[in-house]
């Protein structure tokens, strides 16, 4: 059962983490490359700032993006700005999602996210929570995916496989840590493949952090994943 005030406090523990961390780069540390290929660390630290307004207007009936184009050159935009401005931004537009969150409202309403992706509303916190744990490690600053709180790295590992089940282009696969199973892809027309690693691994392939390092396969090949 989704628990939006919940999962509230927890984007907000997420972001004090990612503030405390944050606050312990510089200017410098800022222009250096994040982990994701084209985006320096302000990239991201922009990005997180404008994805925290841009749920603001989902929850708010708005669209979350005027268009893509907006969307990428707000992040352009920012991206060279000094860590304190950086810092100042993350803060406040961390602040407005939380007041916007706090507000009463039907949580069980459908919201529109970009492209015209919908979900309930309860899930728009777990959403940015995904935001803020991963791009916390996108950094490239020490938090790593063995880092993750292990309640967020099964929710987000349920929410992926789910995500690629029935995907045409992916087999049927299944997903195991040991304790846990998930399966995903097509449905089974044949043998599944079976793809076994640690949590932090599974999650790092699911959500395209890391190529399948640490994995073991039975029954074929690693799956090619579509962009998230």
């Amino acid at each position: 059962m989704i628990d939006h005030a919940r999962d509230l406090v927890s984007v907000h523990d997420a972001t004090e983490r990612l503030l405390t961390a944050v606050g312990k780069m510089d200017d410098a540390a800022v222009r250096e490359p994040s982990r994701l290929p084209g985006w320096s660390r302000g990239h991201v630290l922009a990005h997180l700032a404008r994805n925290a307004d841009a749920l603001v207007n989902v929850l708010e009936g708005r669209p979350m993006y005027a268009d893509a184009s907006v969307r990428d050159a707000d992040i352009e935009r920012d991206a060279p700005r000094p860590l304190e401005v950086q810092l100042t931004d993350l803060r406040e537009s961390a602040a407005r999602f939380q007041d916007t969150g706090a507000a009463p409202a039907d949580w069980s309403r459908t919201v529109e996210l970009r492209n015209g992706v919908t979900d309930v509303a309860a899930r728009v916190p777990f959403r940015r929570w995904v935001e803020v744990e991963l791009h916390h490690v996108d950094l490239g600053i020490g938090y790593r995916l063995e880092d993750l709180p292990a309640d967020f790295v099964a929710r987000e590992t349920d929410f992926l496989a789910e995500r690629f089940a029935g995907h045409p282009d992916v087999p049927p696969t299944r997903l195991t840590d040991g304790t846990r199973a998930w399966r995903t892809g097509r449905e089974a027309d044949g043998p599944e493949v079976t793809v076994t690693g640690s949590p932090a691994d599974l999650l790092g392939w699911l959500a395209g952090r890391r190529a399948g390092t640490g994995l073991t396969v039975a029954g074929g090949t690693l799956p090619a994943l579509p962009p998230l």
